[in-house]
């Protein structure tokens, strides 16, 4: 049974988050870069769309209509990251055997599920903050653990936002800290790698580089393809972390993975008597 199965401190559960990053990097970048590549590719083909030559209403109707294709690709990719990551967290939190192709092999029938509760959340807290920002916030909190456990349990989108308001009740304070600090870090490595992109290309902003020659604009979606992989994986382990936690504090998993690890064992076989 992994040591790691009891109640965790905040510090612990950041500590083991970064732990198992660091300790299986390549597999979480890995299950992070496999959908974020074809990503990458789809943006790169619209920009490949887009020619000087071309008219500026034209380059402007090529520009939306792929657009509003990256958002459906950014979904479906972000869903499926999520989920193989989700999964490949579980697998090695519990000391059991994970590969990036064997995580999304396993979640290759959630991404869609998933895809349609991350839809429902996002637009449910995006009306609560613009109602009331404090709503919006409290709604995200009580459904950070929605897809984890919509991947784990196999739950339906609506009983899974259920179970996360459940498991999280009462420890909302530390998800928003998580919450806190790993928004922070991706800003601040997105912000890292962007800026010297915006100087060379003598714009002032991020959103200014599509104005700037192709090569910087290349440039800029390489910056953000290794920001999304690096940065990426991070919040998902945290809270498929904080998932465990909560399931040891309020239902003793522990013990009931012990349990299931003791009954699964099979018994010595008797030693043979000399003589018998």
């Amino acid at each position: 049974m992994a040591t790691a199965l009891r109640p965790l401190s905040t510090g612990e559960l950041l500590d083991r988050t970064f732990s198992l990053y660091r300790n299986r990097f390549g597999l979480f970048v890995g299950i992070f870069a496999l959908p974020h590549l074809a990503l990458f590719a789809y943006q790169c083909v619209g920009l490949a769309f887009q020619s000087p030559g071309q008219a500026q209403l034209t380059n402007a109707l090529i520009s939306i209509v792929w657009g509003l294709g990256a958002i459906l690709v950014t979904l479906v990719v972000s869903a499926a990251s999520q989920a193989a990551t989700v999964v490949a967290v579980s697998q090695v939190h519990l000391d059991r055997p994970a590969s990036v192709m064997d995580a999304f092999s396993r979640v290759k029938h959630q991404i869609v599920p998933v895809l349609g509760l991350s839809l429902l959340v996002g637009i449910l807290v995006g009306l609560a903050c613009i109602a009331l920002i404090v709503p919006g916030v409290i709604l995200m909190l009580m459904w950070s653990l929605a897809v984890p456990v919509k991947v784990l349990e196999n739950k339906g989108v609506t009983d899974s936002m259920s179970r996360s308001s459940e498991l999280t009740q009462g420890h909302r304070g530390r998800i928003f800290v998580i919450w806190i600090l790993f928004f922070v870090l991706s800003i601040g490595i997105s912000m890292l790698l962007q800026l010297p992109i915006e100087v060379a290309a003598g714009v002032s902003t991020r959103t200014a580089i599509h104005r700037a020659a192709i090569g910087w604009q290349v440039a800029s979606l390489v910056a953000t393809f290794v920001s999304e992989c690096l940065v990426g994986p991070l919040m998902t382990i945290a809270f498929s972390l904080v998932y465990y936690d909560e399931r040891v504090r309020k239902e003793a998993f522990d013990l009931q993975l012990m349990m299931t690890t003791l009954d699964a064992t099979p018994l010595p076989a008797a030693p043979i008597q000399a003589g018998a």
